[in-house]
Formats: C-alpha cells, sequence, structure tokens
C-alpha cells in the first residue's frame, strides 16, 4: 500500500496451508500400520507447523520438481506428531509441499483459477497507481509484513520478480523511442527485516506512542459521560460518520 494506492492480494498463509493439506494428508499414516489418517482436527495445525519449519521459496519450480525427484532424501524431510486424543504417533514425509505451499504468492492458480494474480505483479500495480514522483522511491523500499513473507528467500524471490517486471517496461520503453535514448534503470529493494512478522502490530504500537495519536481518541471518561453516540463522531474526520 502506498498512500492512496492500495492493492488486494486474494492469496494468504492460510491458502498455502489449504494446497499443502490434502498432499500431506495422504501421506499422515499411524504406526504402525494402521492406515489412519491424521485427524482432521489435528490437520491444519500439522500444516502451520509444516509450512513454517520446512517451505523455502524456490527461484523455479519445475527445477525444483527435478531437483527433488533426482534426490529425494536430500529434500525430504519427515513430520513426527502424537494424536492429541489417542496417543498415537504418526509421520509424515514432507517433500514437494516444502516449496509448493510458498508458491501460492507467485503463482496462484495452482491453488485456484480465481486467483491469478501473482504477488509480484500486485506490488507492481500498486507502485505504478502511486504519484510518478514517487515510484522509484517506492520501488526501493518494498516492505515485507507478516508471517507468511518468513519464508526462507521469500525476499529474493519477489525482489527479482519486481525487478524482471520493471525492467521489461523500461525496456519496452526505450524501444518506443527508437533506442535512441537509454532509461535510468529503476532499482528495486525488498526490505526484510526481523519483526516482519508483527510489523503490523508493531507499526500500530509506535503509532500510538505519537502524541497525534490521543488527539483521535475518545477517552474512557468521555465515553461514559456521552454515551456510545460519542463513537459516531471522529477527531480524525471532524464529523459524523
Amino acid at each position: 500500500m502506498s498512500g492512496l494506492s492500495a492493492e488486494s492480494l486474494s492469496a494468504s498463509g492460510r491458502s498455502s496451508e489449504k494446497l499443502s493439506l490434502p498432499l500431506l494428508q495422504s501421506k499422515m499414516k499411524c504406526d504402525p500400520e494402521g492406515g489412519e489418517h491424521v485427524p482432521l482436527d489435528e490437520s491444519y495445525e500439522v500444516a502451520r507447523k509444516v509450512k513454517e519449519m520446512y517451505c523455502y521459496t524456490c527461484s523455479d519450480i519445475v527445477k525444483e520438481f527435478n531437483k527433488h525427484d533426482k534426490e529425494p532424501a536430500k529434500y525430504i524431510k519427515q513430520w513426527r506428531g502424537i494424536k492429541s486424543k489417542t496417543g498415537a504417533p504418526y509421520t509424515c514425509d514432507v517433500g514437494y509441499e516444502r516449496f509448493l505451499g510458498p508458491e501460492v504468492f507467485f503463482n496462484p492458480e495452482i491453488y485456484s483459477s480465481e486467483f491469478a494474480t501473482p504477488l509480484p505483479d500486485v506490488t507492481d500495480k500498486c507502485i505504478q497507481s502511486a504519484p510518478i514522483d514517487t515510484r522509484r522511491a517506492l520501488y526501493k523500499n518494498i516492505v515485507l509484513s507478516g508471517g507468511s513473507t518468513m519464508f526462507k528467500d521469500f525476499h529474493r524471490r519477489l525482489q527479482r520478480d519486481v525487478k524482471k517486471i520493471v525492467d521489461a517496461r523500461v525496456l519496452a520503453s526505450e524501444s518506443r523511442l527508437g533506442g535512441e535514448i537509454k532509461a535510468q534503470p529503476v532499482e528495486v529493494t525488498v526490505v526484510c527485516h526481523p519483526i516482519q512478522r508483527f510489523a503490523v502490530w508493531f507499526g500500530g504500537s509506535v503509532l500510538a506512542l505519537t502524541p497525534d495519536f490521543f488527539a483521535a481518541c475518545h477517552t474512557k471518561a468521555e465515553y461514559e459521560e456521552y454515551g456510545a453516540s460519542i463513537c459516531r463522531k471522529n477527531p480524525v474526520f471532524k464529523g459524523m460518520y
């Protein structure tokens, strides 16, 4: 999001869990040779833990399939768990799911035909809708926020894909001008940081510490004096809404 420029992405961390879940469920067996699947009420929790522990972002999905097929022992991880209700142990081999989960952000159509716009395209569209004099600065300061951006190499993949889109646009612009004028390259930087999992809450806490924040708030005493009607007045918008 940039000022009044905002775009949304239908895919989310839960989407990556839902994509991996059927594949994981088919592999979850109880020991010994019971053949029983992990309980449905534990499936999403297992998918979440597998996502956080083993998933990573690949640079090329086709090459990644080939790497797993050639050396499965090198890439397959095994998840071990215990059923909460029965105490029965179960194991699960985690293979393709390691990179298919994060891939939903870059190839969302593998999850659902309703989702066709990858995250790099959404990011580029958002920046392009911002004022033209701010775009270069925005491309240099793409900040990640949220747990699903914590996948290994997520920031590198996003930076590479956005850079490809930007470079293609610059090249097309030069071609339209007959190649006589060379455009200045656009720098693309995706910023990752230690608190990006909780960045949205951290930003809110910083805002709440500023003096201006309290000018846009109502106190408990004001609420008790005026009642619920005070909530229909907002100091930010200077009136009723």
